[in-house]
């Protein structure tokens, strides 16, 4: 797990972003590459995945058309595939079978009801002090390591840039840890000597806000104040691409799990889907409500996008049908660019969110049901960098109070203790 704070108060001003309710260019954002009309476009698009299947002969619905709250509760039957889809294999075709292997296999198919965890806990098991300024990103390497999880040890101190660090993603394979900096630069660090790659990530002309590593490791994908989104070559650290991506700061970017789409979005309230290979804007996706967009993430699963917005909503948007399925709500974010991570609880098959807070709590919602599950208390201040750890159950928060703060769910059976108590 690593984390950076804001070395110097430029770096405190990127994390607040103020909305000064004039309207925004909504159009100017170049779309050119997919769009046909102001308003609906064709997709031509290599049939990589499922995904770009979906995708492939849509078309675009029209801003106002856009569904919000009211949408259908289809994650119900999708939530049990939401962390990996899996195709059923060797299954019979009922017309060949007998009556009698009908009944049986219907008998068994039939799961006995299970009751839905309506509660979690998650408690406090270590507080990390040594920032001297407010935290602005938190992220659990896959292996959990630079501070040791278990004891809190701090393992490296990474120094080399020369101005606020707002962001940091971590290679798959826990080696590489990349940061983004105010000094409009992005560096690549060795996690086993704590010491930089001798050549730097350089072309971006504003502060580097977010960073995401491809699935494979080989490529990284950046937003920055410029507006632009540069994808990179970590071999090489060369420009692969870059797209003339929105017409506010980008916020927010994010490689689906197969690394063949990258999601971004920026102050002009959209949230663009991009080919990795060909750079082609394959969806637009705003709200009617316009307001400014600070983080994107991609579900495990890769089939939706969960994003926060200036308006105290987390939203959870069908990209393929362009149509928002939840809106999640009950905190506070109308200044800074807080972010959050998906999850799971119960028995590994329920789904979360969680998200940073400018009331100084952690938000935990359950995804279909939209039901709060859990307010994490602790941090005295605006909480705005949040991550899950998958199948360790650990959460880790950072925030404005200059700590870092891990997280463990506890068991079931105690959570229900606890719930019957409160009852």
């Amino acid at each position: 797990m690593h984390e950076y704070d804001s070395e110097s108060s430029r770096s405190q001003k990127r994390r607040r972003i103020t909305n000064s309710g004039q309207p925004t260019s909504r159009y100017s954002s170049p779309d050119e590459l997919a769009a046909s009309s102001d308003h609906e476009f064709r997709y031509r698009r290599r049939a990589s995945s499922s995904a770009h299947k979906d995708l492939a002969g849509s078309r675009r619905q029209s801003y106002h058309d856009v569904d919000s709250d009211e949408s259908p509760d289809e994650l119900d039957h999708t939530v049990h595939t939401f962390y990996r889809d899996k195709r059923a294999r060797g299954r019979r075709n009922p017309d060949s079978m007998s009556s009698r292997e009908q009944s049986a296999v219907t008998t068994k198919s039939r799961p006995s009801p299970e009751r839905k965890p309506s509660y979690m806990k998650y408690k406090q098991i270590l507080v990390l002090k040594g920032h001297r300024r407010g935290v602005a990103a938190v992220k659990f390497s896959p292996d959990g390591r630079i501070w040791d999880t278990v004891t809190g040890k701090q393992i490296h101190i990474l120094e080399g840039h020369l101005a606020g660090i707002s962001t940091i993603a971590w290679s798959p394979d826990s080696k590489t840890l990349a940061s983004g900096s105010d000094d409009k630069s992005i560096r690549l660090w060795d996690v086993s000597t704590g010491k930089p790659y001798p050549v730097p990530l350089l072309g971006h002309h504003n502060y580097i806000y977010s960073l995401a590593f491809s699935p494979k490791g080989n490529m990284l994908v950046s937003g920055s104040y410029d507006e632009a989104v540069f994808v990179w070559d970590v071999r090489t650290a060369s420009v692969m691409r870059s797209l003339p991506a929105h017409s506010d700061p980008v916020g927010g970017v994010d490689f689906i799990r197969d690394g063949t789409l990258i999601v971004s979005c920026a102050g002009d309230g959209l949230i663009r889907i991009w080919d990795t290979a060909t750079g082609q804007c394959l969806r637009t996706l705003v709200h009617e409500d316009n307001a400014p967009v600070t983080s994107v993430r991609f579900s495990p699963n890769g089939k939706f996008v969960l994003a926060w917005t200036l308006d105290s909503c987390v939203r959870l948007w069908n990209y393929i049908e362009g149509r928002c399925v939840k809106t999640y709500q009950g905190h506070t974010n109308k200044k800074y660019s807080v972010g959050g991570a998906f999850g799971t609880y119960g028995d590994g098959t329920q789904a979360f969110i969680a998200s940073g807070n400018e009331d100084g709590n952690i938000a935990v919602w359950d995804v279909p049901s939209k039901n709060l599950l859990q307010r994490l208390e602790g941090h005295e201040g605006v909480v705005l960098g949040l991550d899950t750890l998958s199948g360790k159950d650990l959460l880790v928060s950072g925030g404005l109070d200059r700590t870092v703060r891990i997280w463990r769910a506890e068991e079931e059976e105690h959570c229900q203790a606890v719930k019957d108590e409160m009852d």
